[in-house]
């Protein structure tokens, strides 16, 4: 299922306002955050437009969450963050999504709740296919 109004479900222009689409995972898509105050920010989008994820089986719940993982270790070896943290928002965005924001020591946000968009940091394309091509060697 998917919605015409959701970046994650249709990409192209939705998807571009924030991100930039990486790769189709197991059940899910990888997507590099824009903002970049913390090297390496990613979400990793279920494949169908659902809310939660307790809408979908016990099976495809394991396996997104396998798709995270994967991510996260990616991330590790990438960019070396002292702390991945995770978030799964969305209350007006219902598509079953989480970020993952790698938190490095003395840097921004450091020992705090990560913003959803400083509005900080934006990168060049060259930049940003440098560290997709980062994450893409580590998956």
């Amino acid at each position: 299922m998917k919605d015409s109004n959701c970046g994650y479900c249709m990409r192209g222009e939705l998807l571009e306002k924030f991100g930039i689409f990486v790769c189709d995972l197991t059940v899910s898509s990888l997507v590099l955050f824009k903002e970049q105050s913390k090297p390496g920010r990613c979400i990793v989008a279920y494949r169908d437009h659902v809310s939660e994820l307790v809408d979908i089986s016990d099976e495809e719940r394991n396996a997104f969450m396998a798709d995270v993982t994967r991510v996260a270790r990616a991330l590790h070896k990438a960019f070396h963050p002292n702390k991945v943290n995770y978030g799964a928002y969305g209350d007006t965005g219902c598509h079953l999504h989480m970020h993952l924001v790698p938190k490095y020591e003395g840097g921004d946000e450091w020992g705090g709740t990560f913003q959803m968009n400083p509005d900080k940091t934006y990168l060049t394309d060259a930049e940003y296919q440098e560290m997709i091509e980062k994450i893409k060697a580590n998956l």
